[in-house]
C-alpha cells in the first residue's frame, strides 16, 4: 500500500471521528464551536525591532518583528508612507512546511493580514512623510513558530500586538536614528481576524490542525470595532446564512481578542 494511499484513508478516518463527535456537540479539546483557544500575548520580546509580539494561540505559536525604513514614496501618493508584510512558515514549525521560498500558504498568510491592516486603515500613513521624495515603510514580517491549527488568527493577533508596541524611529538627513524614537506608531483602528471552517454541517471558530484536516470550507473575516476589514474565503463554500453567522461571531470575537491588545 502506497504512502499517499495510507494519507487518504487517514484522511477518511480523521473525518469520521471528528463528525461523529460533532453530531454529539463536542469538539476533541471541549470547546464550545463558537470557542477561541486561550490566547497569550507578550510585547517588546525583539530588542532589536521598533515593535514586536509573541502570541500564543492554544499550541500555535507566532513571532512578530516591525521594522522602518526610508523609501520613495508612490508617485501617486506623494505623502504616505508604505507598508510591506511578509510572512515565513518556518520547518521547525510543522512537518509539511519546507524551507526554502515562500510557498502558497506563506503568501496567502501575508496577504491576508496585510490586507486586513490595510483595508482598516489601521496605520496613519501620512504621520510616516518625512519630506519630498521621502516616507517611511513599515515592514512586518511574520514568523510562525509552531503550527496546531489556525495561524492566521494567531499572526493576525501578533501583527496587531506587534503594531501597538511599535515607536517610530527618528530621520536625521534621510537616515532612521535607531536608537531614538519620536512616538508610537499612531494606529487608527484595531482590525482581527476570526477565521471558521465547515465539517460537514458545522462551522468551528479558531480551528486546530486535526480539524484543519478534516474540513470542507474556511472563511477569514477581519473586523474593526465597527466594520468589515477584509473578507477571505478558502476552500469550499457557504450558504448567505452561514456568511452572515460567521460574520456575527466575527464581530463578537473580534471585540473580545481587542480587549487583550
Amino acid at each position: 500500500m502506497s504512502e499517499e494511499f495510507k494519507e487518504i484513508i487517514m484522511s477518511h478516518l480523521r473525518k469520521d471521528v471528528l463528525s461523529n463527535s460533532l453530531k454529539k456537540g463536542e469538539r476533541f479539546d471541549q470547546r464550545k464551536f463558537d470557542e477561541f483557544r486561550s490566547i497569550e500575548i507578550q510585547k517588546s520580546v525583539i530588542k532589536n525591532a521598533e515593535g514586536s509580539a509573541f502570541v500564543k494561540l492554544g499550541n500555535t505559536q507566532v513571532l512578530v518583528g516591525v521594522k522602518f525604513d526610508v523609501v520613495t514614496p508612490y508617485s501617486d501618493r506623494p505623502n504616505e508612507g508604505t507598508m510591506v508584510t511578509n510572512a515565513e512558515l518556518l520547518p521547525l514549525a510543522s512537518s509539511t512546511f519546507e524551507p526554502g521560498p515562500p510557498d502558497e500558504n506563506s503568501v496567502e498568510l501575508a496577504r491576508v493580514v496585510d490586507r486586513g491592516i490595510r483595508s482598516a486603515e489601521c496605520i496613519d500613513v501620512k504621520s510616516l512623510f518625512i519630506e519630498e521624495g521621502k516616507v517611511l515603510s513599515v515592514y512586518i514580517d511574520l514568523y510562525v513558530l509552531d503550527h496546531s491549527g489556525n495561524f492566521i488568527d494567531a499572526s493576525s493577533i501578533a501583527a496587531i500586538a506587534a503594531l501597538t508596541d511599535t515607536k517610530v524611529p527618528k530621520v536625521e538627513d534621510g537616515k532612521i536614528i535607531r536608537k531614538e524614537h519620536k512616538g508610537k506608531l499612531d494606529l487608527k483602528a484595531l482590525p482581527v481576524t476570526v477565521t471558521s471552517i465547515r465539517v460537514d454541517d458545522f462551522w468551528l471558530v479558531d480551528p486546530t490542525i486535526e480539524e484543519e484536516l478534516a474540513m470542507d470550507s474556511r472563511l477569514t473575516i477581519a473586523t474593526t470595532g465597527t466594520h468589515v476589514a477584509a473578507v477571505q474565503k478558502g476552500k469550499g463554500s457557504l450558504t448567505k446564512k452561514e456568511f452572515l453567522d460567521n460574520l456575527d461571531i466575527a464581530f463578537k470575537r473580534g471585540n473580545d481578542i481587542r480587549k487583550l491588545l
